[in-house]
């Protein structure tokens, strides 16, 4: 007897800025008389990103037949093992953009997400919240504050490393949320008016999120549910992307391993979505050597991707010559005031995503004064602080965002909230900065090396050699 199947897409976990959903496949028959029902849970690394990435049209996972997907409530390790050598073998997205989908396009006001490359052989379509928050300079006992006021401001990617030295203490709040919800994160000594600021920030960005998406896949949002039947939701909500530190790089793969593990214990994630290299400024056997070994964390289901920071043509061009797959993401120190045109460029032609590194007033260092001062300027007329001019021009640029703030001040904790995604959407659509004002913005850039910035993020001041260097020279 033939069937017709009807797939039905319901959204159920999936999640960002506190909006949970998830896509569970499920298939029925027409023949209601027989009262037959069939589902099948598709894995979740491959169904749930598939599926999505097909309904808003970007390149997806090769299709697997129902015959090699694990049935009811069992688990056949072989049956997923045979389905995961055919995706392996299937052709795929290559170390080019002739397939898959651009991962720097310029857009006006584009949705929270950004798709990037990641899962077994490159090949899955994984999905970047725009704007993080970074826990680059944030001093370790004031990590967890951070990450909870983060939280509750609907930030959802954090950027982690183990320089950093505050996995342990930002572990503490991602638990409860994880367990709980945001109503088991401790907001007990925090002013009421900073938690109604942090609460609205959140409101905006699930507002603009649900406006700028458009495509109706939105409008079926509903919270996660509360406790821990709402975890696995929460979890795969969140991105949380960690850098491997110099010396954790080696030449011995199974160290690198060991290492990148012991920071998934140590944050309680389970897996993380990205895990990077930190700075290139080993050597060539190191960086190849840990490449490699993250590349085999991500294939085994630690990591979702892989990363690297800092990155220039050269060590870029050496992933590329031994055949390896290219990261999803290089993190610069990228402003206005230094573009990285020709990095920013040779990534936009192999599919790698930008991100433009913590910003703290550009990393602890003023800038060049003219420039600041048409910044200050282009932010005094739209109503924004510098900070987010920043973050919406590099939002508009098409690049991911991790700006900073400690909170060790009111001024600093009211910032973690405005530059959320939120933050710079929280007056709908009066921060979009205009083509005018984007192209005045383009044209700031001064070519400011991290030697004059100031920036010691991945590398310490024995490394520094002058105002003109930079860790994308250093080849």
């Amino acid at each position: 007897m033939k069937y017709l199947f009807l797939f039905a897409f319901h959204v159920v976990a999936y999640s960002h800025n506190g909006l949970a959903f998830a896509l569970n496949l499920s298939m029925s028959t027409n023949s209601r008389s027989n009262g037959m029902m069939h589902d099948i849970n598709l894995n979740r690394r491959n169904a749930i990103i598939s599926a999505s990435a097909s309904i808003l049209g970007i390149t997806a996972l090769p299709s697997q037949s129902l015959a090699e997907l694990p049935k009811a409530e069992t688990v056949d390790l072989a049956a997923i093992k045979a389905a995961q050598s055919k995706i392996a073998s299937a052709p795929g997205i290559t170390n080019s953009l002739k397939s898959g989908t651009a991962a720097i396009l310029p857009f006006k006001d584009p949705p929270p997400l950004l798709s990037i490359r990641g899962g077994l052989n490159r090949k899955s379509s994984i999905k970047i919240p725009r704007i993080g928050y970074s826990l680059y300079k944030t001093a370790p006992d004031q990590a967890a504050r951070c990450t909870s006021l983060a939280l509750r401001a609907g930030v959802r990617h954090f950027d982690v490393g183990t320089l950093y030295n505050s996995n342990t203490e930002i572990a503490v709040p991602l638990k409860k949320y994880l367990d709980i919800g945001i109503d088991g994160v401790d907001f007990s000594t925090e002013k009421p008016e900073l938690l109604t600021m942090l609460d609205s920030t959140k409101r905006a960005g699930d507002e603009h999120s649900l406006a700028t998406i458009g495509s109706g896949l939105l409008s079926l949002a509903s919270p996660a549910p509360a406790g821990s039947a709402g975890r696995r939701g929460r979890r795969e909500g969140l991105f949380i992307s960690h850098k491997v530190s110099n010396e954790e790089q080696s030449t011995k793969r199974i160290d690198v391993r060991r290492a990148v593990k012991a920071q998934i214990a140590a944050l309680g994630t389970q897996y993380l979505d990205m895990v990077s290299i930190h700075s290139p400024l080993t050597d060539k056997a190191r960086r190849i050597e840990t490449y490699a070994a993250l590349l085999e964390l991500r294939d085994a289901g630690f990591v979702k991707s892989v990363g690297v920071c800092n990155y220039g043509l050269t060590p870029l061009r050496e992933i590329m010559d031994h055949g390896l797959d290219l990261p999803s993401v290089n993190q610069l120190e990228l402003s206005p005031f230094n573009t990285h045109a020709e990095i920013v460029s040779w990534c936009k032609d192999y599919g790698i995503a930008v991100s433009c590194g913590a910003w703290s007033k550009l990393s602890g260092a003023d800038g060049p004064q003219d420039q600041w001062a048409i910044i200050s300027d282009i932010a005094k007329k739209k109503g924004m602080t510098k900070a987010q001019v920043l973050a919406r021009w590099s939002l508009q640029k098409g690049y991911i965002c991790v700006p900073r703030s400690a909170a060790g001040s009111k001024v600093e904790r009211v910032a973690i909230a405005e530059n959320s995604y939120g933050g710079i959407n929280s007056q709908g659509g009066a921060f979009v900065l205009s083509d005018e004002e984007m192209l005045i913005i383009d044209g700031l850039n001064a070519g400011w090396k991290a030697g004059r910035l100031g920036r010691r993020d991945g590398w310490g001041d024995d490394d520094v050699i002058g105002v003109e260097w930079d860790p994308t020279d250093c080849f």
